[in-house]
């Protein structure tokens, strides 16, 4: 790009960023500004010098921030979870202006880099499932003497794409998958490898006020802790200030996200569950069936739950024998009681949490739409649900709410709504979710 040099040492801009020394014992230029590199140095500020400032959030979920400004965040699951999906519905609201938070009002365009999906058939098909601006979304490509490479390579094109995210004042790049966009001669195993990588990434990210999203993938290790399960080294979780999981139950289909990592919010913000819905997008030769990622509301479990599940590290006799207690509870107490008061009652009885939130589905308990003393959730039996798995649920939310299945309708529903009144069992956190367009494509990957 004319007008922009870089030290082919840091990749930082010159003279700007760049703090390289010349090279000991030569005079070799480093483009016409050598001269004005100045030396490495140690640069000390006083504490009372800087002042402090409240964190901007480029997402609010419920007031609540998910994905402060300028930063660098990771989405991970395993194949076929939806964590792209989740990348294209974010596209797709910071290019319509949609998403809770700075942006909000301000459609902004958005970068994508993309190595694995063909963009004819898959990507813009799903961008317009997802009610994207399309005019607003850039491919990524990168071209070396005329030859395109289709690879983008970090930290060696940084400044390359620092120089367009500050001219297209984009909102949002998106590295999908972020492994494969690490240099070749980094071992992405190593966390000092990567992060010559990755650091650079954010400070980039912070320059620009761009948030860059990372996509993921999970290694083949049965632990539970969705930040310990992404491929490569600590660093990619390590050096992102936000970490969403994706999981899904094989069991019932129900899909799962949740935060894992908030360095700059709150940690236990609630996990969502989420659907992708099959979209037929009509193009000039026959229509194009992608996904689209859809919110159904909180989720009472966690991607570390699911993918506990998925271990069967727990005996199915001891879960039924909790379905039974939690039903029977749940009766003595009138057919509703406070969700702390359970979990400390199994405790007493034996059960785990994590086995109690396990069995609700089987022992036909589901959320009440009201809230008890302090505000503290309640689980109530539904006299009209058997003990059944939560697949049921989501599909009743589903049907009784033709906004989450409607591509062409932008809203979640709210209290006081037909879905509130007639399926709050199945949808009572459905208000506590941003009120911005849920219609979005959902990537299997």
């Amino acid at each position: 790009m004319t007008g922009v040099e870089f030290c082919p040492v840091c990749q930082e801009l010159l003279p700007d960023y760049c703090r390289c020394p010349p090279p000991r014992g030569s005079d070799e230029p480093r483009g016409d500004r050598a001269a004005d590199v100045p030396a490495r140095r140690l640069v000390l500020t006083a504490a009372s010098e800087i002042e402090p400032e409240p964190v901007v959030w480029a997402w609010e979920d419920n007031s609540e921030g998910r994905i402060p400004s300028g930063s660098l965040s990771v989405a991970a699951g395993r194949e076929g979870t939806g964590k792209s999906s989740f990348g294209i519905w974010l596209a797709a609201q910071i290019t319509r202006g949609t998403l809770p938070g700075q942006l909000h009002g301000q459609p902004r365009p958005v970068i994508y880099a993309a190595v694995e999906d063909s963009w004819k058939h898959t990507l813009v098909p799903r961008l317009i499932a997802a009610g994207a601006d399309l005019s607003m979304v850039y491919r990524c490509e990168v071209y070396q003497d005329d030859a395109l490479d289709t690879t983008l390579s970090l930290p060696l094109d940084n400044v390359r794409l620092e120089a367009e995210l500050r001219r297209l004042r984009a909102g949002l790049l998106v590295l999908d998958p972020l492994m494969s966009t690490i240099g070749a001669k980094i071992d992405t195993h190593r966390e000092r490898d990567v992060r010559t990588a990755l650091d650079p990434l954010a400070r980039l990210a912070d320059r620009a006020r761009c948030v860059v999203l990372g996509i993921a993938h999970f290694n083949k290790g049965s632990g539970t802790d969705p930040s310990s399960l992404i491929t490569g080294s600590g660093a990619f979780k390590n050096v992102p200030r936000s970490v969403f999981g994706f999981a899904v139950d094989r069991e019932n289909g129900i899909r799962v996200m949740t935060q894992t990592k908030n360095s700059l919010g709150k940690l236990d913000l609630p996990s969502l569950l989420y659907d992708i819905e099959d979209t037929a997008v009509p193009t000039r030769r026959g229509p194009a069936h992608v996904g689209r990622l859809v919110w159904l509301g909180e989720s009472d479990r966690s991607v570390g739950d699911v993918l506990s599940d998925t271990g069967d590290t727990e005996d199915k006799a001891e879960r039924d024998e909790a379905a039974d207690w939690l039903r029977g509870y749940v009766i003595s107490q009138g057919g509703e009681a406070a969700r702390a008061d359970i979990m400390k009652a199994a405790k007493a009885d034996g059960f785990s949490e994590s086995t109690v939130k396990r069995a609700r589905k089987r022992a036909g308990v589901v959320p009440s739409p009201r809230q008890g003393f302090g505000g503290g959730t309640l689980w109530r039996i539904d006299p009209d649900l058997a003990p059944q798995s939560d697949h049921s649920r989501v599909s009743r939310a589903k049907d009784s709410n033709p906004e989450l299945t409607d591509p062409t309708v932008a809203r979640l529903p709210t209290e006081g709504s037909a879905n509130s009144a007639k399926g709050a069992d199945s949808v009572s956190l459905l208000s506590s979710l941003p009120s911005h367009p849920s219609t979005n494509q959902g990537d299997a990957a």
